[in-house]
Order: structure tokens, then sequence, then C-alpha cells
């Protein structure tokens, strides 16, 4: 019995003797499945031609990449805070070397997952760090190819976890879109950790908001202004994006707003 990953999405499957049919991830029009076909790998063979780097990203947190480029590409992030440690978004690849980085600064006391593309193998996150719990919102629960009991489906707008910080339900590229809230990121200005939910763009002073990113999907005005309005309660001066180096370094409420009105503008 193994467990399959999708070498296009990176996402997890249960333990079966055969790779699934399809990947419904890849299947659905937010994804696609790559050019070669529906391809399967394993965690075995991935840890043996990947590694993850790890690149401190500011006090007290760290980013991991995995290295050459699997799956989508994103990277994860440890927030350190004193009640706990949290695991934000997931990567594919888990292997001793980044268990022991993240042991060496005090585990993991939770893990929050933006949207469904970076769900991978959570689960295997899961338990290697004694089963911490994985916060997911309840509405793509559907989403979920390898459910488990570690899982806790929160409802609502928002989720209150420790030390000021708390996930919010964005929506837009899927309906539990979600984002972290760290306020005392960016030396007490506050950051959000956004996935791409708010998708930080190569000019960095900007954002972006899509319901498809590589099918070029727009969202419509609504979604965009409901995205906004969710964070705009909150005081952030940074927000980190899913990929290497996409991160907005200064003024970024304002780069958020700013973002939102060329993007309405643009589609009306």
């Amino acid at each position: 019995m193994k467990r399959f990953i999708c070498v296009t999405c990176g996402t997890q499957f249960p333990d079966s003797e055969r790779p699934p049919a399809s990947c419904p991830v890849c299947d659905d029009e937010r994804q696609y499945v790559g050019l070669a076909g529906q391809q399967w790998t394993t965690l075995e063979q991935l840890r043996r031609d990947h590694h993850n780097a790890c690149k401190e990203e500011e006090s007290g947190l760290l980013s991991f990449v995995t290295e050459p480029k699997f799956g989508i590409g994103e990277r994860t992030f440890v927030l350190r805070s004193p009640g706990g440690n949290i695991l934000w978004d997931c990567i594919s690849l888990i292997d001793d070397q980044t268990v022991e980085a993240i042991a060496d600064i005090g585990g993991l006391r939770a893990i929050a997952i933006s949207h469904p593309h970076y769900y991978t193998t959570m689960i295997e996150w899961s338990h290697a760090f004694s089963n911490t719990p994985i916060y997911l919102h309840a509405w793509d629960r559907q989403w979920v190819a390898r459910p488990d009991r570690r899982i806790t489906f929160w409802d609502g707008e928002q989720h209150p976890l420790w030390d000021g910080i708390r996930l919010i339900r964005c929506g837009g590229h899927f309906q539990g879109g979600t984002v972290l809230y760290w306020p005392a990121g960016a030396d007490g200005a506050g950051a959000l950790l956004s996935g791409d939910i708010i998708q930080v763009v190569p000019d960095r002073r900007w954002v972006s908001f899509m319901y498809s990113y590589p099918n070029y999907i727009p969202l419509n005005a609504a979604a965009v202004r409901r995205i906004v309005a969710s964070v705009e309660p909150f005081s952030f001066d940074r927000v980190y994006g899913a990929f290497t180096g996409m991160t907005v370094a200064a003024d970024a409420q304002a780069a958020v707003r700013r973002s939102a009105d060329r993007y309405i503008d643009a589609i009306s």
C-alpha cells in the first residue's frame, strides 16, 4: 500500500495499492492536469531527489521551500510565538532534516492552511509533530483528500488562536479561503500571511486576486471587495505571499486597498 501524491498539485491521497483514477483538485477548473497527463509519486520517492531550503524571513518567521520545485511551488512558514509555533500552509515534502529544524525551535502547536491547493501532505506533518491539530475552514471540507481526526474544521469569519494571532476567512479563490493575521509581525506593525488568497505579485508594491491563477479566471468585484473588507479591521504593514520573495515589505494595508481599486477598475 502506498500514499500517492499528485505531481501537479502535491496533494496526498490515502493508502491504496494503485494510484487514484484522477486528482479531483487538479480536475477542478481552478487547477489543471499537467501536459504529460496525470502523474503520481510518493513521499519516499520525493525524498530521494528533493530537499527543503530554509530561510529566516524576519525575527520569528521561517520559510521552507522545496528544491527543485515540486507541485505548485509554494512556501510553508513556521511562525514562532510565545504561545506556540504555527505551521502556515503546507508543502508536500517533509523529511528528517525539516522535522529536526522545526523541533529545534520548539516544534509545532498548530497547522493552519489557506486553501485546498496547499493541503498537500498535511497529515504527515501533523503526525511528525505529535499529532498537531490542523485548522481548515469548514467551507472547504469537501477538498480534503485524506481525512484524519487531527483536522479541526472551523466555521464563521474568524478563528482566534493565541497571542493575538487569528485566522480570517476572506473567500475569493476558494469559499473558505483564509489568511493568517500576526499582530507581532513586521516589528509589531502587523503582518498577513496570505497564501494566494491575496496574491503578492512580482511588482511587490501590489497584490492581486483571482479565482484561478493558472487558468486566468478573475474574481468579480463583489468578491474582491469582500476580501478587502475582511482584513480592513486589522492593522498590518507587511504581506507574505505564497511564493519565494513575494512579500510586500511595507505599507501593505494601503497596497491591498489600491490593488483592489485597480483590479475592480480593470474588470469594470
